[in-house]
């Protein structure tokens, strides 16, 4: 870009602002807004466009088209879950025998095993009903009698996956199921 004289100019580091007087090899003389005269060296200005060359080319551009362009240009707002909230259970129960009732006296072993897996048959019925994607249940470690029996009646349903739960959240004793909805149990 050359300048030459008669060109409006602005200096890159102030805000001095004039027209060019003079262009020469050891420099260039703008007289600024307020009358005085300045020398500066080419590469210290810059050209400015005037006002009715700015008006002029707003009023030959196509206000629609650049309006159509900036709509098309939005994204779309997306909610955005965190790793750990998508993949999070939101359903835990816990079958631990002293959890579901008050008082074990007078219980057998294959009344509190029978127990368990009744609440947790219920609780599996009522998760498939209401869409639930994930339940996690708490059945401890102990000598995984409960755990055998849970997984024996995971396998009657055909929408559900399940495997061991976190172990940072839930330990070694808890496993998670998935239901899938688009599958009939």
């Amino acid at each position: 870009m050359k300048i030459k004289v008669g060109d409006l100019v602005e200096t890159i580091d102030d805000n001095i602002k004039g027209k060019v007087i003079s262009v020469k090899s050891d420099g260039i003389l703008v007289e600024d807004n307020d009358g005085f005269q300045l020398q500066f060296q080419s590469d210290e200005l810059m050209l400015v466009k005037s006002d009715t060359d700015l008006r002029r080319s707003i009023a030959n551009s196509d206000l629609d088209l650049i309006k159509k362009e900036k709509d098309s240009i939005k994204p779309k707002k997306k909610k955005i879950f965190k790793p750990k909230q998508r993949h999070a259970p939101k359903i835990v129960i816990d079958l631990h025998i002293h959890q579901l009732v008050d008082s074990t006296k007078g219980m057998t072993n294959f009344d509190m095993l029978n127990l368990q897996l009744n609440t947790a048959q219920r609780q599996l019925e009522r998760a498939i009903e209401y869409r639930v994607p994930k339940i996690v249940f708490i059945h401890g470690v102990g000598e995984g009698v409960l755990r055998q029996e849970l997984e024996t009646l995971f396998r009657r349903y055909n929408n559900v996956e399940f495997y061991d739960a976190d172990y940072k959240l839930y330990g070694l004793g808890a496993t998670e199921v998935r239901i899938f909805q688009n599958i009939n149990p």
